[in-house]
């Protein structure tokens, strides 16, 4: 257990958004519960063993907090939280029922919110005062901890019908665009710097280059928040400021989904021409899974909100992208944890 990291909250996103975005498909997927108690249960087992770890282990903990390629996984820990919390009341609660569902969900939200809100400050942080960050070193994998309040906005959208009419509503509501607004702003301070190192230094190393596809994950989170806002705004606000909402869902989501579809098909290049130099195996592969799946919920609802089958055509493609990403990934890391490679001490 001595090297098991915060990277491993990918796996537990990458389950969660496979059952939480095959709920909105056009068409009914079988075994999307099943899939979400599997999220849950690891979930469990993997935030018992990373405490463990801190409580034996405490040395290679700080050492990975302090390492500039580590730490920003930090964000996948909250992430991991809210995406189970969004199965939740998007599938869970066909299995344990919504009186059980809700008050897991808030659970899983205030866990969740409270250390993305931690880590979206406390990382920057550590990079800018403590971290050794060599020049022409900006990865994607800096986006993972600014992107988690984009999560808890999803997240908060769907427990806003869930609190008493009045204040409760919009406070949740408008708090949730708030973390919208604070997640939205770091990423476009971010991006260009990363994209500068690509330009200016090359391609990733092959065991980094799954990593482009991060890229998607605040594109698509971003469109899903706005457009999971703009279903509850109604019944939250007045009629002035709920239809702005429900514009805004589409003027905003439209163009970024495009921006989207660019940057899939740029990052799928990349990881075909790393295919072709012996690209091996590696924990990064789960970025094919989450962020994919982010774009299947935003594709979702600008659906809802634009009428447009074009939009639930593109949400069924990427969602079967994101099964066969997920079903590969999940086929190489049991493989990995059996010959214990995966849990082996970095080279």
């Amino acid at each position: 257990m001595r090297h098991l990291g915060p990277n491993w909250y990918a796996v537990v996103m990458g389950t969660a958004i496979v059952a939480g975005a095959g709920a909105g498909l056009p068409f009914r997927v079988p075994g999307l519960t099943l899939v979400w108690a599997l999220s849950l249960a690891m979930l469990t087992v993997l935030a018992a063993a990373r405490a463990a770890h801190w409580r034996r282990h405490r040395d290679q903990a700080r050492a990975h907090l302090l390492d500039p390629a580590v730490a920003p996984f930090y964000g996948c820990m909250s992430m991991a939280f809210l995406a189970v919390g969004i199965g939740t009341l998007t599938v869970g609660k066909d299995l344990i029922g919504e009186g059980a569902a809700v008050p897991l969900a808030w659970a899983l939200y205030a866990i969740g919110t409270a250390t993305g809100l931690v880590v979206a400050v406390g990382i920057p942080y550590l990079m800018v005062v403590r971290h050794q960050v060599a020049p022409g070193t900006a990865s994607p994998v800096w986006l993972l901890p600014v992107v988690a309040p984009m999560v808890s906005a999803t997240l908060g959208a769907l427990l806003v019908p869930h609190l008493p009419a009045g204040q409760p509503r919009e406070a949740m509501l408008l708090g949730s665009y708030a973390l919208f607004g604070m997640s939205l702003l770091a990423v476009l301070v971010m991006l260009p710097v990363v994209f500068a190192r690509l330009v200016h230094e090359g391609p990733l190393p092959l065991v980094l280059t799954p990593a482009l596809f991060l890229v998607l994950g605040p594109l698509g989170q971003s469109t899903t928040a706005v457009n999971k806002l703009a279903d509850v705004a109604p019944g939250a606000v007045g009629a002035p400021y709920a239809g702005a909402l429900n514009a805004f869902a589409v003027v905003y989501g439209v163009p970024v989904t495009g921006f989207a579809l660019m940057w899939l098909a740029l990052a799928a290049a990349m990881v075909v021409r790393a295919a072709r130099s012996g690209m091996p195996f590696a924990m990064t592969w789960w970025a094919f899974t989450f962020p994919v799946g982010t774009c299947v919920t935003g594709a979702q609802g600008l659906a809802r909100h634009t009428g447009l089958t074009a939009f639930s055509w593109l949400a069924c493609g990427l969602y079967a992208l994101l099964v066969a990403a997920w079903l590969v990934a999940g086929v190489h890391t049991v493989r990995g944890l059996l010959s214990g490679r995966l849990l082996a001490a970095p080279r």
